[in-house]
């Protein structure tokens, strides 16, 4: 089983997550679970189908936002935002260690003004992720919206 790593009250971050975490994932009363990991990224890693099939059984929503490692884009920061808006209750998202979907969280929450850059970086830092190295991308983002 993955640890899901709170965030904020409503956001979660894991690592490469199973049927058994989608599983808990429902039962704990996430309603989205959102893929940052491109499939074929390792051996043996479930395909993104397979885990949105597990995930609809369980009535749970499902958005894939693949990043290659290192390979953020504007889109993806884009439609991480807008998933993040949309959902209809809490958000568990996951890649290989969690890093990328912290980090694309982050900039979400830069990109949309939706809190201020020390807010992102200590939230960041108590769900066990340092992003103090994007701090100067964050206040870019952030100051390009509010």
């Amino acid at each position: 089983m993955s640890t899901f790593n709170k965030v904020t009250d409503t956001v979660s971050v894991a690592p490469q997550i199973t049927a058994d975490d989608i599983e808990a994932a429902a039962n704990a009363g996430v309603k989205l679970i959102i893929n940052n990991r491109p499939d074929g990224e390792e051996a043996g890693q479930p395909s993104n189908d397979a885990l949105a099939a597990i995930a609809a059984d369980k009535g749970v929503a499902w958005a894939a936002i693949p990043v290659t490692s290192g390979q953020l884009t504007f889109e993806a920061i884009e439609s991480m935002s807008f998933a993040l808006r949309d959902a209809e209750g809490p958000v568990l998202a996951y890649c290989r260690s969690g890093t990328r979907s912290c980090t694309l969280w982050a900039l979400a929450e830069a990109f949309t003004a939706s809190r201020d850059v020390a807010d992102i970086l200590k939230l960041g830092a108590g769900a066990g992720y340092d992003l103090s190295g994007m701090a100067p991308t964050l206040e870019h983002l952030y100051n390009s919206r509010a």
